[in-house]
């Protein structure tokens, strides 16, 4: 089965380069291009696509307001903003609105390719730079705050001590960053087994994505 990809920049190189780049891998088809956020959110309606690589910086209509409307409009397309900027205002935003990844323009091939096949898993995918901007700006704020709440509160249960050995260690492997099919060949298991177990961790945590369980895991892990 191919990933449906949808290219969206307003620089015609960029667009061109991005699509010679991935043309050629047998698991994925470029089934479009737009030249800005309102073309994207077009094409959308009438292009099935699994993957929409999102420019951050376009005319008219920017990846961040694009971003707010997919999301809401097409929920099942997974977004991965590429941007020239490692600006940690964009990374949050990217993330508080849904974005599955965040890239920057010069990565590699390799690792574009990692993150498209991730994400299309379900999983998402944020690079080392990026994750140490969420944390520091969404996990750690947070911890202060919520510590500070929960001296006026009753204990409750930690996570940690709700979950199985092994979920317990396919969830330092996410907050490690790593996918499904990562954590599946590291314990000899299938990748269904990995998605199983983790939504049976995100049922425990009360929560509804990965981003939320990561969070509320980092904050628990460091009382």
């Amino acid at each position: 089965m191919s990933i449906r990809i949808l290219i969206a920049d307003d620089h015609s190189v960029v667009r061109k380069g991005i699509r010679m780049l991935l043309e050629d891998e047998a698991d994925i088809q470029i089934v479009g291009e737009a030249a800005d956020g309102d073309e994207a959110i077009d094409l959308l309606s009438s292009i099935q696509t699994d993957v929409l690589l999102l420019d951050i910086t376009m005319p008219r209509l920017s990846g961040i307001e694009a971003l707010k409307i997919i999301t809401q409009q097409h929920p099942k397309v997974r977004t991965l903003m590429f941007s020239m900027h490692n600006n940690p205002d964009y990374i949050i935003k990217a993330v508080q609105h849904g974005a599955a990844g965040y890239l920057l323009k010069d990565t590699g091939l390799e690792e574009i390719l990692r993150a498209v096949r991730t994400v299309f898993a379900g999983d998402l995918y944020y690079p080392p730079n990026a994750s140490s901007v969420i944390i520091q700006h969404l996990v750690l704020p947070n911890n202060t705050q919520r510590k500070e709440v929960r001296a006026a509160e009753p204990k409750r249960t930690s996570l940690w001590n709700k979950i199985t050995s092994r979920e317990a260690q396919i969830l330092t492997c996410l907050i490690d960053g790593m996918s499904s099919p990562e954590i599946a060949n590291r314990f000899g298991i299938s990748p269904n087994t990995v998605a199983n177990q983790r939504a049976s961790i995100i049922r425990k945590a009360g929560v509804k994505n990965t981003v939320d369980l990561i969070r509320i895991a980092m904050e628990e892990r460091v009382r």
